[in-house]
């Protein structure tokens, strides 16, 4: 399909003083500003970013890598949106990652992430396809290669942190955010060649 699954409607849960409604998504590995990097379903008035990336040159609230997230506490936010960050890491830290993302959620946040699907690409490395340009990015074109081991272009302009390290399909990223504790996960993919997860953290308000 040609969108992310939706959340239910976000918690109550508040993370700001008494009888404040305003809820905080942490924008993981946000890179430098553009209010068009968040998902549309945070761009209400009743979201408050909070930005956090590796890389101080970003500008972010939060420099640190998603795998220690110490700037952040514990049941501090309502959401967490990771948009094309999971699959940088190494596949032993993308538990690691997700264990981090469920620590800061409170209870009844959630969290939305978009990966590559790497079965959707499948058909074109099987079919030796493997340098043909699939679609047209602001980077370029980009082919099942780029897909499966990073942005040649970027690559090559020495941002070798935009490197893929490891990869996801529909079963193996349900199977990552069940393992690290969310509840009624969806998942989903795109017409781009992207898989789109939802996931909650279990419990109420009390």
């Amino acid at each position: 399909m040609s969108q992310s699954p939706l959340p239910r409607p976000a918690s109550h849960f508040s993370s700001g003083s008494p009888g404040d409604k305003t809820r905080i998504v942490l924008h993981v590995g946000c890179g430098r500003r553009n209010p068009q990097k968040l998902h549309p379903e945070f761009r209400g008035p009743e979201w408050r970013e909070l930005r956090l990336d590796i890389d101080p040159a970003a500008n972010p609230d939060i420099v640190a890598t998603m795998t220690a997230m110490d700037g952040v506490g514990s049941l501090s936010v309502n959401a967490v949106w990771s948009s094309h960050s999971l699959e940088h890491l190494y596949p032993h830290e993308v538990p690691v990652a997700l264990g981090e993302f469920h620590r800061v959620l409170g209870p009844g946040g959630f969290v939305l992430i978009t990966v590559p699907d790497l079965v959707s690409i499948a058909r074109y490395i099987a079919e030796d396809r493997l340098d043909e340009p699939i679609y047209v990015s602001p980077a370029g074109p980009i082919a099942a290669m780029d897909i499966l081991f990073g942005c040649r272009a970027l690559l090559k302009r020495n941002r070798t942190h935009m490197a893929h390290r490891t990869g996801f399909s529909p079963k193996t990223l349900e199977s990552a955010l069940a393992s690290a504790g969310f509840g009624d996960i969806t998942v989903r993919t795109d017409t781009r060649f992207n898989l789109w997860a939802v996931g909650h953290k279990r419990g109420v308000e009390g």
